[in-house]
């Protein structure tokens, strides 16, 4: 598929830019087809690594029936939004990647995204990871987003200003 390209060329943040957004979040809004066609939007914690993104989820749930029947999403994270009620205005980076979802089934893969889901979010805590890992392999879903497109924005004026 061929993704729509960004109409304002000026406020497109870099590949690198993206990326960087995407590594130091801490969470997005991943948006899925839910029941009857709907759009279904969930917030979750999120960790980027190799150009994937994973997730970790409970076993059921709307959010897993949605990934079972189709697997394209999207994955949105705001990483500023500075409101200017004297200007009308938001200053604003977000980043948006497009992509398809899968849920990990080989115990090795669970592992591993597991390990990076945890030192992301408790670094320096291999003893207690490792126990967390074994307390709830079993009843715990691992989610992970292949990225085949990635776009960010920033507002003009945050533009303007690296222009000066």
């Amino acid at each position: 598929m061929e993704f729509r390209p960004m109409r304002r060329k000026r406020q497109e943040l870099t590949n690198d830019e993206c990326v960087a957004i995407l590594q130091s979040s801490t969470s997005g809004v991943l948006g899925l087809i839910g029941d009857g066609g709907y759009p279904y939007t969930v917030p979750i914690s999120h960790c980027y690594f190799n150009g994937k993104l994973y997730f970790h989820s409970a076993i059921s749930g709307h959010k897993v029936d949605a990934i079972m029947n189709e697997s394209r999403c999207s994955f949105c994270v705001i990483e500023q939004d500075d409101v200017r009620p004297a200007q009308f205005t938001t200053y604003f980076r977000s980043v948006i990647a497009f992509g398809k979802i899968s849920i990990l089934e080989n115990d090795k893969e669970r592992i591993e995204a597991l390990q990076l889901l945890g030192r992301r979010f408790n670094p320096n805590d291999e003893d207690g990871l490792q126990k967390e890992i074994n307390k709830s392999l079993d009843h715990v879903l691992i989610m992970v987003m292949e990225i085949e497109h990635l776009t960010g924005k920033e507002a003009i004026e945050l533009v303007r200003a690296k222009e000066q």
